[in-house]
């Protein structure tokens, strides 16, 4: 063994002493440390050469004899595990040649079951001992020798074991001698090698023994007997053969790979003559082993593989068959005693499917990225880069967090839960994931993305392959298709739909407001300037209402003029009130259409959601609409809340409606007359016309119910007829009957005076009853009049041309002048109840009628005073210089029957 000498750390020796139990004897031992390094370090703590009697001598020469000293405890070293004890004594001589001896205790150290080296201490024996002889010198080196041997070995005499060394310790997994000493051998010996006690010849056996735990193990065993005293004795050297058996088997396993394996496996010698060929090679290069055995490299691989160049590495080579045909191979080398052993991967068939499968992936619309393990994109497709906008060359090598991506609700998904990441951290397939990516551009891309393992069976390899296509343009379809379907297309609001939906889904913990409108008049706007204006309104009017309401309120247009709002943000009566009015005042500003300045008003209903509400959505905005028609029934230009009352009104209202209908056909409706008194000479000088209706569920129903009802459908125009057609047939008759010289007024509604069929059917119920035309009266309220002057002029022309005469009803509600009326070519001026109610106590009301009366005589109109309720009135209105009255003072209205008995 050779060292180097170097006397240095001696903090670290004692440290590493002390933690292996090591100390040196006080005043005489030093400690030393052995590292079997390449070359082998010695180092000691001074004193060394006080303990080896050569004071003086120099570092080799300490070194040299230390060496010399240790050689009994090195030679095994390697092969001794680490924390094993030895002690020993060696004679030394002094300067002089005094004879001395040395003691030695030793610990072997290293790392796992690797020993590295020796610490250990050296100390001169206290007292000279008495010269051993030869013979326990050699005594003492034998039994060192046992100590330190790898080999097991156990001496036993009469069957039972005497003496069992440290290896034999460890072989039989005991923990001290004396588990294994004074047992009987044959306790370590498994029963089918009990032969083993009977046979002590001196070849090597192998047997099965056992440990103290009772597993078994395979062991090469020579058995020497050591003595011929009675009972003799005998010394077990045992190895453990298991690595033996294993190494046995490797070989054996290698063997069969090398005959199944799939790669063609040749070797070769530096010469380039094959001398080994398997199965694989025949398959792949078409030559029998025979006839490749023993020919050049180059002849049966079609190419000098030059093995050297490519040892201990891999090279990528195209070879050649029997036949001539390319084969694309993948060449390793490893050198062996006398040669090459080459393995070669056909990869030709793989290359084959790798390239049609570049070709098609090439060719998809649908990107594809692979990601390895590292996070680096790893390939790009050419839709890949089109899809992301950026060129192969500056994705390759690219982290994918580079990939900026976000949620369908917007928010940005962080580099961790990227769909790729999560795939390759969980093994977890993600497919149809829709995410919108943002390219360097700036431009965003809707894609439907999916994130698999390349390798499911290999979820550790990590390489992710993503594919993803551009579904930008169909996301846009969609999502029209989806606006449109949910959106009013002429104002962009939402529709009847998304309003019930935003209704469906609100929180029932939380309490809202719902707001419907009508615009109020649209009607006439729609009529009068056409379709294309009211259009360009009813836009102007959404935009008005979206501006004026939060971001989170839904404001809808149901269809018509009719608008909706939902809104969470007031709910209260009061604050809901107020919401209202803002909104009202905000549709009222000016309306600049064509150059003309147009005013809009609505007529809301409201209904107030509280938390828990159950009524269904279509249940709200039914209830809303309730509302919003007794705010129109009203007078319009106001807000009503629903409540329960409303809704039964509401409902009786639409029960009256079809009654009503039924009504016409069934005999429920009949003509009453109110007498009109000529104030001159107090007799009836005419009847107006009432319409009454007994219900036959409900009794008498008033005209103040069911007129209003008749007024807003079509039914209007039915009675109309029904009334015009009965009391001139009634009143003809009782003029030629009873010779009465009664003139009839008659009412007409304002939608009576948009159907072209009025004036036919007046002429006709003159022409079929034969009562004269002058006979006949023809009232219209003042304010159906102003509605259009112009159109009332026309058709109250066509009906002065029959020779009926005509009636202003209600005069002074509708804010008309004389003038006005006068270009109507009236006959008949009604003044109005509610200037004639308190006549007689009010000098005011006094005053308006009599300048009433005198304007109308002025443009020699007929004044009519109506709604005459007392025997003061009557007198004052005579005073005042009427021309004619009624009211339940002068009659109410009756049947023909009672009123001409």
């Amino acid at each position: 063994m050779e060292a180097d000498a170097l006397a240095g750390e001696p903090g670290g020796i004692a440290r590493r002493a002390q933690l292996a139990g090591l100390r040196a004897d006080a005043g005489a031992g030093v400690l030393f440390s052995l590292h079997a390094s390449e070359p082998a370090t010695l180092t000691w703590l001074p004193g060394l050469d006080a303990v080896l009697g050569l004071p003086g001598a120099t570092g080799k020469e300490l070194c040299d004899r230390l060496t010399e000293l240790l050689r009994p405890l090195t030679a095994n070293l390697r092969r001794t595990p680490p924390g094993r004890d030895f002690e020993l004594e060696q004679p030394q001589d002094g300067p002089d040649g005094t004879p001395r001896r040395i003691r030695l205790r030793a610990r072997t150290v290293g790392e796992g079951d690797h020993t590295t080296g020796l610490l250990g201490v050296a100390s001169a024996v206290a007292e000279a001992a008495p010269e051993k002889s030869a013979l326990a010198e050699l005594s003492d080196r034998y039994q060192l020798l046992m100590e330190q041997s790898p080999d097991a070995i156990c001496v036993y005499s009469g069957g039972v074991v005497t003496y069992a060394n440290q290896a034999a310790l460890d072989l039989f997994a005991a923990r001290a001698a004396h588990e294994v000493v004074s047992r009987e051998f044959a306790d370590f010996v498994a029963a089918e090698s009990a032969h083993l006690l009977e046979d002590h010849s001196a070849e090597p056996r192998e047997a099965v023994l056992k440990r103290l735990d009772g597993s078994k193990f395979v062991a090469e065993t020579v058995s020497v007997r050591t003595s011929d005293s009675n009972p003799p004795s005998f010394q077990v050297v045992i190895r453990d053969s298991t690595v033996k058996h294993a190494a046995a088997a490797a070989v054996r396993a290698q063997e069969a790979l090398v005959t199944h394996v799939s790669d063609a496996i040749v070797t070769i010698t530096a010469e380039g003559i094959v001398t080994g060929w398997n199965p694989a090679a025949e398959t792949v290069y078409g030559w029998p082993a025979p006839e490749a055995l023993g020919r050049r490299v180059h002849e049966v691989l079609g190419i000098d593989p030059d093995a050297a160049s490519i040892r201990d590495g891999i090279a990528e080579q195209t070879h050649r068959g029997r036949d001539g045909s390319p084969r694309r191979v993948r060449v390793s080398a490893t050198e062996t005693v006398d040669g090459f052993l080459l393995v070669c991967t056909d990869e030709t068939a793989r290359r084959r499917v790798e390239q049609h499968y570049a070709t098609v992936v090439a060719a998809l619309d649908e990107g594809v990225l692979v990601i390895g393990p590292t996070g680096l994109i790893q390939s790009a497709n050419p839709s890949a880069c089109r899809i992301l906008g950026v060129p192969e060359a500056e994705l390759l090598g690219v982290s994918c967090t580079t990939l900026v991506l976000f949620d369908e609700d917007g928010n940005r998904i962080p580099d961790d839960e990227l769909p790729s990441m999560h795939t390759r951290r969980t093994g977890i397939t993600h497919n149809g994931l829709v995410v919108r990516l943002r390219r360097p551009d700036g431009r965003d891309v809707w894609v439907s993305l999916t994130s698999r393992l390349l390798d499911p069976d290999d979820p550790k390899g990590a390489t992710v392959v993503t594919s993803f296509t551009d579904i930008t343009e169909r996301r846009a379809i969609s999502a029209r298709l989806a606006h449109e379907a949910t959106h009013d297309p002429l104002t962009r609001l939402a529709n009847r739909t998304l309003v019930l939906d935003r209704l469906d889904r609100r929180d029932g913990a939380e309490a809202a407001a719902v707001l419907f409108l009508d615009l109020d008049k649209f009607k006439l706007i729609n009529d009068s300037l056409g379709h294309p204006v009211g259009d360009q309104v009813l836009r102007i009017a959404g935009e008005r209402l979206r501006r004026a309401t939060g971001p989170d309120d839904v404001v809808g247009r149901l269809g018509g003029d009719e608008f909706v709002i939902v809104t969470s943000a007031t709910t209260g009566q009061a604050q809901v009130g107020v919401f209202a009015a803002h909104l009202r005042s905000v549709l009222a500003e000016p309306v600049s259409v064509h150059g003309r300045q147009l005013h809009l008003d609505a007529s809301m209903g409201i209904v107030l959601v509280e938390p828990d509400d159950r009524r269904s959505a279509e249940d709200l905005l039914r209830d809303a609409d309730v509302a919003m028609y007794q705010a129109k029934s009203r007078g319009g230009g106001r807000f009503e809340f629903f409540d329960v009352a409303l809704r039964e009104r509401m409902q009786r209202r639409l029960r009256l409606e079809q009654d009503l209908r039924d009504a016409v056909h069934s005999g429920q409706l009949w003509p009453a007359y109110q007498p009109v008194v000529d104030l001159r000479t107090g007799e009836m000088v005419g009847v107006e016309a009432l319409l009454r209706w007994t219900h036959p569920k409900h009794g008498a129903i008033s005209p103040a119910e069911f007129i209003p009802l008749a007024e807003e459908s079509d039914l209007i125009n039915v009675l109309g007829k029904y009334v015009l057609r009965d009391t001139t047939r009634e009143l003809a008759a009782l003029r030629t009957g009873r010779g009465l010289d009664l003139s009839l007024k008659v009412n007409l509604s304002v939608r009576q005076l948009d159907d072209p069929h009025l004036v036919p059917a007046v002429r006709d119920a003159l022409a079929t009853t034969g009562l004269p035309p002058g006979s006949l009266t023809l009232e219209v309220t003042e304010s159906a009049l102003m509605r259009d002057t112009s159109a009332a002029a026309e058709v109250l022309s066509a009906l002065r041309s029959l020779g009926v005469l005509l009636a202003i009803d209600d005069f002074g509600t509708g804010y008309s002048s004389l003038a006005q009326l006068r270009r109507l070519t009236l006959d008949t001026l009604k003044i109005d109840r509610s200037f004639i109610t308190g006549i007689a106590d009010s000098r005011d009301a006094a005053a308006i009628v009599t300048s009433i009366i005198a304007m109308a005589h002025a443009v020699d109109l007929t004044v009519v005073a109506e709604g005459v309720e007392t025997a003061e009135e009557l007198a004052l209105l005579r005073e005042l210089g009427c021309d004619q009255a009624q009211g339940y003072h002068l009659g109410r209205p009756l049947a023909a029957a009672e009123l001409f008995q």
